[in-house]
């Protein structure tokens, strides 16, 4: 028979077990309660969008880093020279494309012609919207525009931006006004091709030197589609 010391002396210790169990746990948990919180990550509170140039993506920026257009216009000399030279690109344009009509053999080339009208007419008088905004020169020829730049000569009607890339000669346009029938559907892509060529060639230019916003979209907007034309162009010439 167990005697009663020895029972009592495992209760103790079992007791003290116990004890030693919630005093360890209360410890842990009075640490864990007194130990600091850390320190919050520092988050900007608000970002802003920076526009990229036409092409580019949009990039998130903090507001301290932020870099803002000056304010007013932001126009450079390259704009200028862009949006200057493309009206007389497509003034002339539209007088090789008012040739096809009468000219022109394949409907095809006809077509195109008239999508060129449809399409280079109202520019010009977007651009010339720009010079005028700024108080800039607008290029004679520009009908309803109020041109304000200076005069062609008479007789001269085939000078269309002097240094202006593509552009026909005066040779070549007389060469597109004489010829009739394939001859003429051959002249006119191959001069047009040309054309569009020197175009994608003052796209490249204004992207890089230009800085006003407008100028640069439209610029875009005229090597996006004067491209996809230049592949179409090339395909007809192929056809004839």
């Amino acid at each position: 028979m167990q005697s009663f010391p020895r029972r009592n002396a495992t209760r103790r210790a079992a007791a003290r077990a116990l004890t030693c169990g919630v005093v360890a746990l209360a410890v842990s948990l009075g640490a864990a309660a007194c130990t600091a919180d850390p320190a919050p990550t520092s988050t900007p509170s608000s970002v802003v969008v920076q526009p990229g140039r036409p092409g580019e993506d949009a990039t998130t920026v903090a507001p301290e880093d932020y870099e803002a257009s000056p304010e007013g216009d932001t126009w450079n000399r390259a704009d200028v020279a862009f949006v200057t030279g493309m009206i007389e690109h497509h003034l002339q344009a539209l007088e090789i494309a008012a040739l096809a009509p009468e000219r022109a053999e394949s409907d095809a080339v006809r077509a195109f012609a008239e999508r060129v009208t449809a399409a280079q007419g109202p520019e010009v008088h977007a651009l010339a919207s720009w010079l005028q905004a700024r108080d800039l020169a607008v290029p004679e020829g520009v009908e309803g525009a109020g041109g304000t730049g200076p005069r062609a000569p008479h007789g001269a009607d085939h000078d269309h931006g002097d240094g202006v890339a593509g552009v026909l000669s005066a040779e070549q346009l007389d060469a597109l006004e004489a010829a009739r029938g394939a001859e003429f559907d051959r002249l006119f892509l191959e001069g047009m091709i040309q054309h569009h060529e020197g175009a994608l060639a003052m796209v490249d230019v204004v992207l890089v030197e230009g800085q006003d916003l407008a100028a640069n979209e439209i610029a875009a907007e005229t090597g996006a589609g004067q491209g996809g034309e230049i592949e179409r162009m090339r395909d007809l010439l192929d056809a004839l």
